[in-house]
Protein backbone atom coordinates (compact mmCIF):
# COMPACT_ATOMS: atom_id res chain seq x y z
CA UNK A 1 0.00 0.00 0.00
CA UNK A 2 1.41 3.39 -1.02
CA UNK A 3 1.67 6.30 1.42
CA UNK A 4 -1.03 8.13 -0.54
CA UNK A 5 -3.36 5.13 -0.21
CA UNK A 6 -2.75 5.22 3.55
CA UNK A 7 -3.82 8.87 3.57
CA UNK A 8 -6.99 7.89 1.72
CA UNK A 9 -7.73 5.25 4.35
CA UNK A 10 -7.17 7.77 7.16
CA UNK A 11 -9.62 10.14 5.46
CA UNK A 12 -12.24 7.49 4.71
CA UNK A 13 -15.08 9.69 6.03
CA UNK A 14 -14.21 12.59 3.72
CA UNK A 15 -13.72 10.19 0.83
CA UNK A 16 -17.13 8.61 1.35
CA UNK A 17 -18.82 12.03 1.44
CA UNK A 18 -17.05 13.01 -1.78
CA UNK A 19 -18.12 9.76 -3.43
CA UNK A 20 -21.75 10.13 -2.37
CA UNK A 21 -21.96 13.71 -3.64
CA UNK A 22 -19.76 12.98 -6.69
CA UNK A 23 -17.43 15.82 -5.72
CA UNK A 24 -13.85 15.55 -6.98
CA UNK A 25 -12.53 18.97 -5.95
CA UNK A 26 -13.73 21.28 -3.18
CA UNK A 27 -12.66 24.81 -2.34
CA UNK A 28 -13.85 25.62 1.19
CA UNK A 29 -13.85 29.27 2.34
CA UNK A 30 -10.47 30.02 0.76
CA UNK A 31 -8.70 33.31 1.39
CA UNK A 32 -5.46 34.52 -0.12
CA UNK A 33 -3.61 37.58 1.14
CA UNK A 34 -0.30 38.86 -0.15
CA UNK A 35 1.84 40.92 2.22
CA UNK A 36 4.37 43.45 0.93
CA UNK A 37 5.88 45.32 3.86
CA UNK A 38 2.99 47.08 5.61
CA UNK A 39 0.69 46.52 2.64
CA UNK A 40 -1.77 43.64 2.68
CA UNK A 41 -3.64 42.78 -0.50
CA UNK A 42 -6.62 40.44 -0.23
CA UNK A 43 -6.84 38.62 -3.56
CA UNK A 44 -9.37 35.93 -2.61
CA UNK A 45 -12.07 36.52 0.00
CA UNK A 46 -13.78 33.34 1.13
CA UNK A 47 -14.03 31.34 -2.09
CA UNK A 48 -16.34 28.32 -2.11
CA UNK A 49 -16.56 25.96 -5.06
CA UNK A 50 -17.63 22.34 -5.50
CA UNK A 51 -16.49 20.57 -8.66
CA UNK A 52 -18.57 17.47 -9.32
CA UNK A 53 -17.62 14.48 -11.41
CA UNK A 54 -17.95 15.26 -15.11
CA UNK A 55 -18.88 18.91 -14.54
CA UNK A 56 -17.66 21.73 -16.79
CA UNK A 57 -16.95 25.04 -15.08
CA UNK A 58 -15.64 28.32 -16.47
CA UNK A 59 -14.21 31.16 -14.40
CA UNK A 60 -14.09 34.59 -15.98
CA UNK A 61 -12.91 37.95 -14.69
CA UNK A 62 -10.73 40.91 -15.54
CA UNK A 63 -6.94 40.71 -15.64
CA UNK A 64 -5.51 40.83 -12.13
CA UNK A 65 -8.73 39.62 -10.52
CA UNK A 66 -6.98 36.57 -9.02
CA UNK A 67 -8.13 33.87 -11.44
CA UNK A 68 -4.67 32.33 -11.86
CA UNK A 69 -4.07 32.57 -8.11
CA UNK A 70 -7.29 30.62 -7.53
CA UNK A 71 -6.28 28.00 -10.09
CA UNK A 72 -2.87 27.57 -8.46
CA UNK A 73 -4.54 27.07 -5.08
CA UNK A 74 -7.08 24.61 -6.53
CA UNK A 75 -4.20 22.65 -8.01
CA UNK A 76 -2.13 22.62 -4.83
CA UNK A 77 0.58 24.76 -6.42
CA UNK A 78 0.06 27.55 -3.88
CA UNK A 79 -1.20 27.57 -0.31
CA UNK A 80 -4.27 29.54 0.79
CA UNK A 81 -3.96 32.05 3.62
CA UNK A 82 -7.15 30.57 5.05
CA UNK A 83 -9.61 27.82 4.26
CA UNK A 84 -8.79 24.53 2.57
CA UNK A 85 -8.81 22.67 -0.71
CA UNK A 86 -9.91 19.04 -0.81
CA UNK A 87 -8.92 16.93 -3.80
CA UNK A 88 -10.79 13.61 -3.99
CA UNK A 89 -11.40 13.97 -0.25
CA UNK A 90 -7.85 14.82 0.86
CA UNK A 91 -6.77 18.24 2.16
CA UNK A 92 -3.77 18.80 -0.09
CA UNK A 93 -2.25 21.44 2.16
CA UNK A 94 -2.04 18.94 5.02
CA UNK A 95 0.17 16.61 2.99
CA UNK A 96 3.94 16.76 2.71
CA UNK A 97 5.55 17.75 -0.59
CA UNK A 98 5.92 14.17 -1.80
CA UNK A 99 2.33 13.17 -1.07
CA UNK A 100 0.87 16.41 -2.44
CA UNK A 101 2.86 15.80 -5.63
CA UNK A 102 1.53 12.25 -5.81
CA UNK A 103 -2.03 13.50 -5.32
CA UNK A 104 -1.68 16.10 -8.08
CA UNK A 105 -0.22 13.48 -10.40
CA UNK A 106 -3.04 11.03 -9.69
CA UNK A 107 -6.07 13.30 -9.53
CA UNK A 108 -5.36 16.45 -11.55
CA UNK A 109 -4.35 17.45 -15.05
CA UNK A 110 -3.02 20.90 -15.90
CA UNK A 111 -3.15 22.89 -19.15
CA UNK A 112 -1.80 26.44 -19.30
CA UNK A 113 -1.72 29.31 -21.79
CA UNK A 114 1.83 28.25 -22.63
CA UNK A 115 2.25 24.57 -23.37
CA UNK A 116 5.31 24.02 -21.11
CA UNK A 117 6.40 20.98 -23.09
CA UNK A 118 10.00 19.93 -22.59
CA UNK A 119 11.75 21.05 -25.82
CA UNK A 120 14.28 18.23 -25.92
CA UNK A 121 11.60 15.52 -25.75
CA UNK A 122 9.26 14.26 -28.46
CA UNK A 123 5.50 14.62 -28.15
CA UNK A 124 5.36 10.96 -27.14
CA UNK A 125 7.99 11.40 -24.42
CA UNK A 126 6.33 14.54 -23.09
CA UNK A 127 2.95 12.85 -22.82
CA UNK A 128 4.40 9.70 -21.24
CA UNK A 129 6.22 11.69 -18.52
CA UNK A 130 3.37 11.84 -15.92
CA UNK A 131 2.95 8.07 -16.20
CA UNK A 132 6.67 7.42 -15.79
CA UNK A 133 6.71 9.65 -12.70
CA UNK A 134 3.87 7.54 -11.31
CA UNK A 135 5.95 4.39 -11.83
CA UNK A 136 4.25 2.99 -14.93
CA UNK A 137 6.58 0.86 -17.04
CA UNK A 138 8.18 2.48 -20.08
CA UNK A 139 6.34 0.19 -22.49
CA UNK A 140 2.91 0.78 -20.99
CA UNK A 141 3.51 4.52 -20.64
CA UNK A 142 4.51 4.69 -24.31
CA UNK A 143 1.41 2.77 -25.38
CA UNK A 144 -0.97 4.94 -23.32
CA UNK A 145 0.74 8.12 -24.51
CA UNK A 146 0.44 7.02 -28.14
CA UNK A 147 -3.26 6.28 -27.69
CA UNK A 148 -3.89 9.68 -26.10
CA UNK A 149 -1.98 11.51 -28.83
CA UNK A 150 -4.14 9.68 -31.35
CA UNK A 151 -7.28 10.89 -29.55
CA UNK A 152 -6.14 14.52 -29.82
CA UNK A 153 -5.32 14.16 -33.50
CA UNK A 154 -1.53 13.85 -33.29
CA UNK A 155 -1.09 10.23 -34.34
CA UNK A 156 1.33 11.24 -37.10
CA UNK A 157 3.30 13.63 -34.88
CA UNK A 158 4.29 11.43 -31.93
CA UNK A 159 8.02 11.58 -32.69
CA UNK A 160 8.11 15.31 -33.38
CA UNK A 161 9.60 17.71 -30.85
CA UNK A 162 7.69 20.86 -29.78
CA UNK A 163 9.69 23.06 -32.17
CA UNK A 164 8.38 20.94 -35.03
CA UNK A 165 4.73 21.37 -34.02
CA UNK A 166 2.35 24.25 -34.70
CA UNK A 167 0.90 26.26 -31.82
CA UNK A 168 -2.33 24.30 -31.92
CA UNK A 169 -0.47 21.01 -32.07
CA UNK A 170 1.67 21.94 -29.08
CA UNK A 171 -1.43 22.76 -27.07
CA UNK A 172 -3.04 19.48 -28.12
CA UNK A 173 0.09 17.65 -26.95
CA UNK A 174 -0.11 19.53 -23.64
CA UNK A 175 -3.73 18.47 -23.32
CA UNK A 176 -2.79 14.86 -24.05
CA UNK A 177 -0.16 15.04 -21.31
CA UNK A 178 -2.74 16.42 -18.87
CA UNK A 179 -5.27 13.70 -19.65
CA UNK A 180 -3.09 10.63 -20.16
CA UNK A 181 -3.32 9.54 -16.53
CA UNK A 182 -7.14 9.83 -16.48
CA UNK A 183 -7.31 12.61 -13.87
CA UNK A 184 -10.47 13.32 -11.93
CA UNK A 185 -10.27 17.00 -12.86
CA UNK A 186 -8.59 19.07 -15.56
CA UNK A 187 -7.51 22.60 -14.57
CA UNK A 188 -7.03 24.81 -17.62
CA UNK A 189 -5.70 28.37 -17.25
CA UNK A 190 -6.30 30.32 -20.49
CA UNK A 191 -5.50 27.21 -22.57
CA UNK A 192 -6.47 28.90 -25.84
CA UNK A 193 -5.07 32.35 -25.04
CA UNK A 194 -2.18 32.13 -27.50
CA UNK A 195 -4.14 30.55 -30.35
CA UNK A 196 -6.01 32.08 -33.26
CA UNK A 197 -9.79 31.92 -32.99
CA UNK A 198 -10.20 28.94 -35.32
CA UNK A 199 -7.51 26.86 -33.58
CA UNK A 200 -8.81 27.94 -30.17
CA UNK A 201 -12.28 26.72 -31.09
CA UNK A 202 -10.85 23.39 -32.24
CA UNK A 203 -8.84 22.88 -29.04
CA UNK A 204 -11.79 23.86 -26.89
CA UNK A 205 -14.14 21.47 -28.67
CA UNK A 206 -11.55 18.74 -28.13
CA UNK A 207 -11.59 19.45 -24.38
CA UNK A 208 -15.37 19.16 -24.31
CA UNK A 209 -15.32 15.95 -26.33
CA UNK A 210 -12.79 14.32 -24.02
CA UNK A 211 -14.78 15.53 -21.02
CA UNK A 212 -17.88 13.86 -22.45
CA UNK A 213 -16.14 10.57 -23.27
CA UNK A 214 -13.90 10.24 -20.20
CA UNK A 215 -16.06 11.97 -17.60
CA UNK A 216 -13.19 14.19 -16.51
CA UNK A 217 -14.31 17.39 -14.78
CA UNK A 218 -13.06 20.65 -16.27
CA UNK A 219 -12.36 23.96 -14.56
CA UNK A 220 -11.24 26.55 -17.09
CA UNK A 221 -10.15 30.16 -16.73
CA UNK A 222 -10.81 32.14 -19.89
CA UNK A 223 -11.35 35.66 -21.17
CA UNK A 224 -13.45 34.31 -24.02
CA UNK A 225 -17.09 34.54 -22.93
CA UNK A 226 -18.22 32.69 -26.07
CA UNK A 227 -16.15 29.68 -25.02
CA UNK A 228 -17.12 30.09 -21.36
CA UNK A 229 -20.81 29.91 -22.21
CA UNK A 230 -20.31 26.43 -23.64
CA UNK A 231 -19.62 25.20 -20.12
CA UNK A 232 -22.27 23.95 -17.68
CA UNK A 233 -21.56 26.68 -15.13
CA UNK A 234 -19.91 30.09 -15.41
CA UNK A 235 -18.51 32.00 -12.44
CA UNK A 236 -17.10 35.51 -12.35
CA UNK A 237 -14.27 36.42 -9.96
CA UNK A 238 -14.48 40.06 -8.98
CA UNK A 239 -13.06 41.90 -5.96
CA UNK A 240 -11.91 38.57 -4.54
CA UNK A 241 -15.40 37.07 -4.56
CA UNK A 242 -16.63 34.24 -6.80
CA UNK A 243 -20.22 34.53 -8.01
CA UNK A 244 -22.15 32.28 -10.36
CA UNK A 245 -23.55 33.93 -13.48
CA UNK A 246 -24.84 30.82 -15.26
Amino acid sequence: MSKLEKEYNKSEHNRSLFTEQEIVLKCDNVFKTYIDGDLQVEVLKGINLDVKKGSRIAIIGSSGSGKSTLMHILGGLDNPSGGKVLITGLDINQLNDTLSGDLRNEALGFVYQFHHLMPELTALENVAMPLLIRGVSTGQASQLATEMLDKVGLKQRVLHKPSELSGGERQRAAMARALVSNPSCLLADEPTGNLDSRTAESVFELMLDLNHKAGTSIVIVTHDEKLANKMDQVFVLEDGILNIVK
